[in-house]
């Protein structure tokens, strides 16, 4: 009976409670014989032990030598992987005055291993969001945030963008999101502007700025590769913005691929960074995501049946433009694609980013497409994780604490069921994400997931 009793006692102080959040400023984490990706350089260290206490990575290292207390708790990993959580640098958070809804996307991003995100379109009360968060309050990513948008609608005159810009920065937001429709003299005052404050822009590219002036007034990033399409068509000066269509749509025929290297060595000495959001235009855009295909899809349970209808209607709506054909949208996809891959050639910083919730993405899981849609455009799996751990670091100044498994650096990490590196989509295989300091095992992820269903699946 001893030895029995033994064992069990063994077995209730190293196994991890299956259905709650272990917080490692109450009792110290221990993933035992993992497989540790650290996104240093493509490699898989394995049958590792990890450490966390209070929210920080304190040991990696051979099981023989690493040492922790009787009283961790311990998460048996054996044939798993550990990576450092994503960033979504193009997320939405409801921009209302409820927080209520904000904790929602809050928590389909979390639980898909998503443990940074950018806000691009601001509201004041993203502001009390941002500190709940870091606080603890509230269960969710980091959130970086931009303030209401800059836009030909919300800026009529040089002294309104100025007044905007400065009222921001004082206000406390992180970046200034930038929206269709700016005319040249505003986006110079916002520019010059936001230099004097020291707080960074990005976003959209407006048509009467273009990509070359976006790209000398030295955006902190270009979203959706707005204006790149622009940016390779001879003559798109005599061109009508109504005929260009979304992001260049309908720029296909016109396009001439080979002033792609002048546009990518001038993002490049320029430090301009690039969040593709390819999910956005291949599920919206491309013929072969019909309506009724991707609402079939399971993530599509999480969102409500209003924005799935308005969802389908945009598509078809689009679908039945009179300038809209499947072999014009192909090809303009195949040129995307080709944008991304020397983007990444040329080393222009690539983030990671799915305009989630938009047209068919759900928040966290259209990450995971845009992961995949990386690789189809001829990044390596490894390439593509770096645009949402090692970029994203880079981006944020913060190489060393975040996008990397290493001693010291913030314990944002998710443990996957496969190997990324040898199959992208194991990024959705997910057996649990750790937030900082809270470690929310895949019970607890499933049991959540379920109060977030909002009709049943098709």
């Amino acid at each position: 009976m001893k030895p029995l009793l033994t064992g069990l006692l063994l077995l209730l102080i190293f196994s991890a409670p299956a259905q709650k959040i272990i917080d490692s400023r109450v009792q110290e984490i221990v993933f035992r014989s993992v497989n540790v990706i650290p996104m240093d350089e493509e490699r898989v260290i394995s049958n590792q032990v990890v450490v966390i206490k209070n929210g920080i990575i304190t040991a990696i290292g051979d099981p023989a030598k690493v040492k922790y207390g009787r009283q961790s708790t311990v998460i048996d990993a054996t044939g798993k992987y550990l990576m450092p959580g994503l960033g979504e640098m193009h997320a939405h958070v409801p921009p209302i005055d409820d927080i209520e809804p904000m904790k929602e996307v809050l928590l389909l991003f979390a639980v898909n291993g998503v443990t940074t995100i950018r806000g691009m379109l601001g509201h004041p009360r993203h502001l009390e969001l941002r500190e709940k968060l870091r606080s603890g309050e509230i269960l969710g990513p980091g959130f970086i945030t931009s303030g209401p948008s800059f836009s030909g609608s919300s800026v009529k005159s040089v002294d309104q963008a100025i007044a905007m810009v400065r009222s921001q920065k004082t206000a406390g937001y992180d970046f200034l999101k930038l929206h269709p429709g700016l005319s040249k003299e505003i986006f110079s005052a916002l520019v010059k502007t936001a230099r004097e404050v020291n707080i960074p822009f990005g976003g959209h590219v407006s048509f009467d700025v273009g990509i070359w002036r976006a790209i000398e007034a030295r955006y902190a990033t270009i979203d959706h590769l707005d204006g790149f399409m622009e940016g390779i068509v001879p003559g798109i000066d005599s061109i009508k913005e109504k005929e260009t269509g979304l992001f260049g749509l309908y720029l296909d025929t016109l396009a001439d691929t080979t002033l792609i290297p002048k546009l990518m060595k001038e993002l490049h000495d320029n430090n301009i960074s690039v969040v593709p959001t390819q999910a956005l235009a291949e599920r919206w855009f491309a013929p072969d995501m019909l309506p009724e295909k991707a609402l079939k899809e399971p993530e599509m349970i999480y969102m409500k049946s209003d924005i799935l209808k308005n969802w389908a209607d945009t598509k078809a709506n689009l679908m039945h433009n009179k300038n809209y054909s499947a072999a014009r949208v192909s090809k303009y996809i195949d040129i995307r694609r080709k944008l991304i891959f020397e983007c990444n050639k040329n080393g222009v910083q690539l983030l990671l980013g799915s305009d989630a919730p938009q047209i068919f993405n759900v928040p966290g899981f259209s990450i995971h497409h845009e992961l995949r849609y990386l690789v189809n455009a001829g990044l390596t799996p490894y390439e593509a994780l770096r645009t949402g751990t090692v970029n994203v670091a880079s981006f944020l100044n913060r190489a060393g604490e975040l996008g990397t498994l290493t001693v010291g650096a913030v314990s944002n990490i998710i443990l996957l069921g496969g190997n990324p590196l040898a199959d992208i989509r194991q990024t959705s295989n997910i057996e649990g994400v750790m937030l900082g300091s809270k470690w929310l095992p895949k019970a607890y992820i499933k049991n959540e997931l379920k109060k977030l269903v909002k009709q049943p699946a098709k």
